[in-house]
């Protein structure tokens, strides 16, 4: 069958593999369908199926170890593609919060290792980068047997993290992560104590209402079959969160998948007394 298509390719303009590609990687990741307007996280919550379902967890580590092993460029919620896709906002705050020639980064809800793994061609040029992943505890088992090196490590908690490591963090990421957390502010409250100097979002959802909105996110079957409680943010609050706990929104940014209830958004924060 491989033999079959890489003859076919011969008899196909570049271009139109190229739009093909490209229309193909656009739906898998903005077909998930959003839906509802719940009164609680816990009725979303039993219309669900959840994200560490087993055939969740397997899939992204069986496409996570193709990247890691140089099989393919690059992965995303198990999807496979043939070029990795940056986000050029995320490089280049990595870039900008290191300090001097090593980078520690805090990678919260990072899987096992996708944004690492995406950004490894600019992290070459640190001489020391230490990369810690906080997940749930099945990934945190698959990524310390699989996955964890020198430089990068997997935690079960901020608490665990503080345990095991004593120096200043660069910069906190948080992508993708924010709107499944059951009580966002809580995990933001503890994030504000940690002082850390840096905070970079991205692919965060957010909506034009002027509340925080509750609904169920259904994936993409060609993905994985799971849905999962998903809050899209009032903006202004999650921006006036940081701005109270002494930090400086730089910029912002949408994300290039789009959604119809709202809008995927990355932002970066810094601590006032940084600039």
């Amino acid at each position: 069958m491989t033999q079959i298509k890489n003859i076919i390719k011969y008899f196909i303009p570049p271009i139109i593999i190229l739009l093909f590609n490209k229309l193909k990687t656009s739906s898998l990741l903005s077909k998930s369908i959003w839906s509802g307007d719940f009164d609680s996280w816990e009725q979303a919550s039993s219309l669900c199926t959840g994200y560490d379902a087993g055939n969740i967890v397997e899939k992204v580590k069986s496409a996570t170890l193709k990247v890691k092993n140089g099989e393919v460029p690059y992965e995303r919620d198990s999807v496979l593609f043939d070029k990795v896709h940056y986000s050029f906002p995320i490089a280049a705050f990595l870039l900008w919060t290191a300090t001097g020639n090593k980078l520690t980064v805090v990678d919260f809800g990072g899987s096992l290792g996708s944004s690492y793994f995406q950004n490894r061609f600019f992290l070459q040029k640190f001489e020391k980068i230490t990369w810690h992943i906080i997940e749930q505890q099945n990934y945190v088992n698959i990524g310390k047997k699989l996955f964890q090196d020198n430089n990068l490590q997997f935690h079960n908690s901020f608490e665990e993290l503080l345990i095991e490591k004593e120096s200043d963090f660069d910069v906190l990421l948080l992508s993708s992560v924010l709107q499944y957390i059951e009580k966002p502010y809580e995990l933001l409250e503890k994030i504000a104590k940690l002082n850390i100097k840096n905070i970079i979002f991205d692919i965060t959802t957010i909506n034009s209402e002027l509340k925080d909105r509750i609904t169920i996110q259904n994936v993409e079957p060609s993905i994985y079959e799971a849905s999962y409680p998903t809050w899209f943010f009032n903006e202004k609050k999650l921006i006036y969160f940081f701005v109270q706990n002494n930090y400086k929104l730089i910029t912002d940014w949408q994300a290039p998948y789009q959604i119809d209830i709202g809008k995927h958004k990355g932002y970066f924060f810094t601590k006032n007394n940084i600039l």
